[in-house]
């Protein structure tokens, strides 16, 4: 990687450098990672049951993104998109990591270029506080993929947020250090993200942080006052959406916390927050994926369509929205563009860097793609969809037929136009054959010495 200085001059052209003097020359970046949020569980989308006020202050202060799509409708395979700018299984995580061999579907590549590697080479310090889920030994660590400090869960899901163990094994790590700390999950990675930012106070250099928290993921277990005050307010909820809300609103008060700090550390003005979920809601859990059809797990809208919002005082327009179709991958090459790096490996995201200014403009067209390979009644075999030109193919299961959708006509992919459009359907499945046969090179279990 190396610095483009022209580019530089055309990057303060569009994002002007407020004058004080301590102002840093690229914004401190937080990425905020809900676990399973659903599509619609944030207030700002008129979501009548759920109250999300801090979540919502980050859409108003910046951009919404109302198509903004996981790469995958599961956990792991979004979080190496997002890390690498990747299509998941270009990197070996077609399907979740597990601690259990017979049950894990990925193996992020060792070579694997991730974010906090490439921000380190503009001068920021990177942390992650949370979920980690792409490694659980050498070399796939977070203190070994970029960042400087992990303080954190390695695993995919808690089985208790107060237990904090998966499986019976302890997973909560701070660097390469087992810690058996006390209380709910989601407040101790409230509490963690907010000590960091301390320690960043004053420092010169530019911070790049990813707050992972696994709310809402299952199990849904919300803290008694959050959910005793959903209860007093929604009088007609059910006992399962009510523990959803209130564990998204416990997440919601730690973000709200978290942004306070940076309003006091006086770190917010030139912080670019990034609010986004690894994938779409739980049905069966409660989970509101608005008007799109299923939710995780599936390659339909539900299961891939996530709520997104940028903020960044002074250089976003407040208020503004977007409906450009974008991935969590795209994520890895708008911030090297806005931190002045230039990316010379292969990834697979676009910037969106002009849309943050003006949020009308357009990428380029392009095919995306969606992959899951999972173990159970999937046999370890892969489901997968392709969009272009606003027509979806999609095989929702491995022995499922494969499905046709106009999304312009249809987006509620209730009219399976597979028979009439034949054009289409041969088109798009040669996109996603092409796909496939370039993913095949790449493993996805650690490779042993034989």
């Amino acid at each position: 990687m190396k610095r483009q200085p022209s580019y530089l001059i055309l990057l303060f052209l569009l994002f002007p450098v407020l004058s004080s003097a301590q102002e840093k020359p690229y914004p401190n970046v937080l990425i905020i990672l809900a676990d399973d949020l659903g599509y619609h569980d944030v207030s700002y989308y008129n979501t009548p049951d759920i109250r999300t006020p801090n979540i919502d202050e980050i859409a108003r202060q910046g951009i919404r993104f109302d198509n903004f799509y996981a790469n995958s409708p599961v956990c792991s395979p979004s979080r190496a998109s997002l890390l690498t700018g990747r299509y998941p299984e270009m990197v070996g995580v077609p399907g979740l990591i597990r601690n259990q061999v017979t049950d894990n579907f990925g193996y992020l590549t060792p070579g694997a270029q991730l974010l906090p590697a490439l921000m380190k080479q503009a001068g920021y310090k990177t942390a992650i506080v949370g979920k980690w889920n792409l490694g659980l030994d050498t070399p796939n660590l977070p203190n070994q993929k970029g960042f400087d400090y992990f303080h954190g869960w390695l695993d995919d899901m808690l089985d208790d947020y107060w237990k904090h163990t998966r499986n019976g094994i302890n997973f909560m790590r701070e660097n390469g250090k087992p810690i058996i700390p006390e209380g709910h999950a989601t407040d101790l990675f409230t509490s963690w993200a907010v000590d960091y930012l301390d320690t960043q106070h004053g420092n010169e250099n530019p911070f790049f942080l990813y707050l992972a928290y696994t709310a809402p993921h299952a199990p849904i277990q919300p803290g008694a006052d959050f959910l005793a005050k959903v209860k007093a307010r929604e009088p007609n909820i059910t006992d399962k959406r009510a523990k959803l809300v209130a564990l998204i609103e416990q997440m919601d008060d730690g973000i709200g916390k978290v942004i306070s700090t940076l309003k006091a550390n006086g770190q917010f003005k030139n912080t670019l927050i990034v609010f986004l979920s690894d994938n779409g809601g739980q049905l069966d859990l409660g989970a509101n994926n608005g008007n799109v059809r299923d939710g995780k797990g599936t390659m339909y809208e539900g299961g891939i369509r996530i709520p997104a919002c940028i903020s960044w005082p002074g250089h976003i327009k407040p208020g503004t929205q977007s409906t450009e179709k974008l991935l969590l991958m795209d994520i890895y090459p708008t911030l090297a563009e806005l931190a002045g790096l230039s990316v010379d490996h292969k990834i697979d995201g676009v910037s969106f860097a002009s849309i943050l200014k003006n949020s009308g403009s357009k990428i380029a067209p392009r095919p995306i793609f969606f992959i899951r390979r999972e173990g159970s009644t999937y046999g370890g075999k892969i489901s997968n969809a392709v969009v272009n030109d606003n027509f979806k193919l999609l095989q929702n299961t491995p022995t499922s037929p494969f499905e046709l959708y106009d999304l312009t006509k249809d987006p509620q992919e209730h009219n399976n136009v597979i028979k009439t459009e034949e054009a289409k359907r041969v088109t798009l499945h040669r996109l996603l054959m092409k796909q496939m046969q370039k993913a095949g090179s790449v493993p996805w279990q650690k490779l042993e010495e034989q």
